[in-house]
């Protein structure tokens, strides 16, 4: 799968990794950083000198609200320059003005919630992020041309030493533009309260449409356990009471032999199904017994590492069971492996899952495979789901979703 953020693409093999297109993406995303960093450090000096040299005539309140507003446009200009290291689209928060006209255009901005988030995105770029863009490229680059510079027979174990900072470079450059891109759509990505109601009646319905498949799921379940399980059982003690009318070695007792075991099989067929609409264990005592219970019964050997603080909220544990259900699936079924691992830490109230397996990798979640409607499950919870699976293995597929505890 084409890698969408940086971090991915680093997740890849060595050799395709530096030779793709992701380490100069990184060190133009850096270098532009250093660029509008600057130039933002001298229009805000420069204004907020003006503002409180003018603000004892209280003119200087115009030069501190066009601070406020030029802090919009350098998130603008962040948001496009995103588009680097993150390929994720990072739509714009901002609403339209209620009238036309600069007065209202101001009012409105002035009163949204996302222009002091991008305010603030400002002075900590201003303050911070451009000079550590700076000190990461002056260390990748500065520092090997200085000791190529003043390469003598003494200083030889520096220029060693700079060679191996420059070979190390595209991995430190692009390790820092992924985090310092996640630092950024933290600051300048939309709150809910900040979407459009129409945005916000769609996700409404995915959380509607998630809860009608677990209601229906639920009364599948129970209709196959009290129906066709009970039929089934009557007809198992049906095929007994024949037996004993029917004499052993005849052509009849060979059949009932055949239909018990068809019998046999489809019943134990029926209740595997049954456990995975519905698991008890899950029910009664969690996903991380849930998942430890179904690995177990997995054909190839699994390694479960979850670590939750506590029981999750009905809705996303269920959710999860079945996202982790079928990931794992889809491993046994396509993947060729021969090992795969489950592994959930709970962060920041932020549930963090990964699922790997060492198969043979080339998952495309852009052919329609089931990796889509699992992304779709987990974009119901409001969450975010990765997969890096590099043709000849390893697939990694890396599930965020927000979670709070009561």
């Amino acid at each position: 799968m084409r890698p969408t953020t940086a971090w991915q693409a680093m997740a890849q093999r060595p050799l395709s990794f530096l030779t793709s297109s992701w380490p100069w993406r990184s060190l133009a995303y850096l270098t532009g950083g250093v660029v509008v960093g600057a130039a933002a450090v001298l229009v805000f000096a420069a204004g907020l000198a003006a503002g409180l040299a003018l603000l004892v005539v209280l003119i200087g309140v115009a030069p501190l609200v066009g601070l406020v507003l030029a802090s919009t446009v350098v998130a603008s200009v962040e948001r496009r320059r995103l588009r680097l290291v993150d390929l994720d689209h990072l739509p714009d928060p901002h609403g339209r003005p209620d009238a036309p006209g600069p007065k209202s255009w101001v009012a409105t901005r002035l009163k949204e919630p996302v222009t002091w988030r991008e305010l603030l995105f400002t002075l900590v770029s201003a303050a911070a992020l451009w000079w550590l863009d700076l000190l990461v490229l002056g260390f990748s680059f500065g520092l090997p041309a200085v000791t190529f510079a003043s390469l003598d027979g003494e200083t030889w174990p520096w220029t060693v030493f700079g060679a191996l900072v420059l070979l190390a470079s595209p991995y430190t450059v692009t390790s820092w533009a992924g985090a310092r891109a996640a630092m950024a759509r933290t600051f300048l990505a939309p709150r809910d309260r900040e979407l459009g109601a129409e945005l916000r009646e769609v996700r409404a319905s995915q959380s509607r449409l998630l809860d009608s498949f677990d209601a229906e799921r639920v009364r599948i379940e129970r209709d196959l356990h009290d129906g066709a399980q009970q039929r089934l059982v009557s007809l198992g003690l049906t095929l007994a009471m024949l037996r004993l009318d029917t004499p052993e070695g005849t052509p009849q007792s060979e059949l009932l032999t055949q239909a018990e075991g068809q019998l046999s099989s489809a019943h134990q067929e029926l209740r595997a199904l049954i456990r995975g609409l519905n698991p008890p264990v899950l029910a009664d005592h969690g996903l991380v017994a849930a998942v430890e219970d179904y690995a177990g019964r997995f054909p190839i050997p699994v390694t479960v590492d979850l670590r939750l603080p506590e029981r999750l909220p009905r809705k996303l544990e269920t959710t999860m069971y079945y996202v982790i259900n079928e990931a794992m699936t889809n491993i046994a079924r396509h993947s060729g492996a021969t090992t795969a691992a489950v592994r959930g830490r709970y962060h920041a109230d932020l549930l963090i899952f990964d699922i790997t397996d060492d198969g043979r990798g080339g998952v495309d979640p852009g052919a329609g495979s089931g990796v889509t409607g699992l992304a779709d499950r987990v974009r119901a919870l409001d969450g975010r789901m990765r997969v890096s699976s590099p043709v000849g293995g390893p697939t990694l597929l890396h599930v965020e979703v927000p979670c709070r505890f009561a």
